[in-house]
């Protein structure tokens, strides 16, 4: 592929969940058959007005080792916008899971559809189905020599002609990069090891949900951040016998009118250069977690706009080809959080960042700035 086409108002890359296809160890842990889908297909209504089930339309209730779902995601996604996935996989001191919709990508050399790649380096639990102490698979750190392996396992993605660069610097993101025991000097080491392996460096990208850190001083070069409420256990009285049910039962369900916090799901640091914000078009991880999960209430494409507007004006003074707005997510329907179409919303959610990224102007706190329509060609 020769290049990639890049809007010149904003970069948009989405996450993207492999979790749609059953795994042995899903099967032993939760059933045979687990997947995504049998958390979000279960989802019931917890108080009156809640949007539970989330049914998919458009591509319904698919398996991600079929190849052609995975062409007809990435057609769906480069028509509104999308530029990228940002494919979450799992490295548990040499042991993969969930590898197989990625790996066929990635031999297949389809879709053609350029992609990253984020380290999801959680420990797995049981706390999608009340068990938070249940530890299924730990996520550990053994050191040099399982870092070194761990980026053998990524170099044939970094040389892939659709891994989507900066400065012909490959993306390379971490959820959780606190977790890692001298996260700094394990940075500094992938960086060695891309330069020994031909390849310009890195462009290192951590995650944080809450608090605003210092990428320099952790060894990154940048900072998604997602801005997420706390979860309190705060359930509005409009809903009293659900506020009553999560009391009594010491649960910690919490509700968020999404009015009331998409503006600040964006925060003032986003308009520097080193920190890239987050859309979240919803969030309910109630068919996960239950009565202790997190509902952003009431989320429409209407609202969404005005987070999209609030996303592209942060990064309108930075460099086109430094203008990356992540978001979150592409498919996660156990979440809330896909803008994949559901049966609801149908494409809205779609059609509120295509027409975003298309209009000519960007509007926020009075002051407008005309954008250059044009494409550029970011060498990859």
């Amino acid at each position: 592929m020769a290049g990639t086409t890049v809007n010149t108002k904003a970069r948009i890359i989405a996450f993207y969940l492999p979790q749609f296809h059953p795994i042995p160890e899903n099967d032993a842990w939760w059933g045979k058959g687990f997947t995504e889908w049998t958390n979000a297909a279960k989802a019931k209504p917890l108080f009156r007005g809640h949007y539970q089930p989330h049914v998919p339309a458009d591509l319904g209730f698919y398996d991600l080792r079929v190849p052609e779902v995975r062409a007809a995601q990435a057609v769906l996604a480069r028509e509104y916008g999308v530029e990228g996935f940002c494919y979450y996989y799992y490295w548990f001191a040499g042991k993969r899971l969930l590898e197989r919709p990625f790996n066929e990508v990635l031999s297949s050399g389809e879709p053609d559809f350029p992609f990253c790649l984020c380290w999801a380096n959680a420990t797995w639990t049981g706390v999608w189905h009340g068990e938070p102490d249940r530890v299924l698979i730990e996520q550990t750190y053994p050191g040099t020599e399982d870092y070194e392996a761990h980026f053998s396992e990524l170099l044939r993605a970094f040389k892939d002609p659709r891994y989507m660069r900066l400065d012909g610097r490959p993306l390379y993101v971490v959820h959780r990069p606190l977790d890692i025991p001298d996260v700094r000097s394990v940075m500094v080491q992938f960086r060695a090891m891309a330069e020994r392996a031909g390849l310009k460096g890195l462009h290192l990208i951590g995650v944080t949900p809450q608090k605003v850190w210092e990428p320099e001083h952790y060894g990154f070069d940048a900072l998604v951040i997602q801005r997420m409420p706390a979860l309190n256990g705060s359930v509005p009285w409009r809903y009293p016998i659900t506020k009553l049910r999560t009391k009594l039962a010491n649960k910690r369900l919490t509700v968020v009118r999404y009015k009331d916090h998409v503006r600040r799901l964006i925060t003032p640091h986003a308009s520097k250069a080193q920190y890239y914000p987050c859309l979240l078009p919803n969030w309910d991880n109630t068919p996960r977690s239950g009565m202790n999960g997190l509902v952003f209430e009431g989320s429409t494409p209407d609202l969404f706009k005005q987070h999209v507007r609030d996303a592209l004006l942060h990064v309108r003074s930075k460099p086109p080809e430094h203008r990356f707005v992540f978001l979150k997510s592409w498919n996660e329907w156990a979440e809330g959080n896909h803008l994949e179409p559901d049966l609801r919303f149908g494409r809205g959610f779609l059609e509120v960042l295509r027409g975003e990224l298309m209009e000519s102007s960007i509007t926020g706190e009075g002051s407008t700035q005309t954008e250059d329509k044009r494409t550029l060609q970011n060498a990859v």
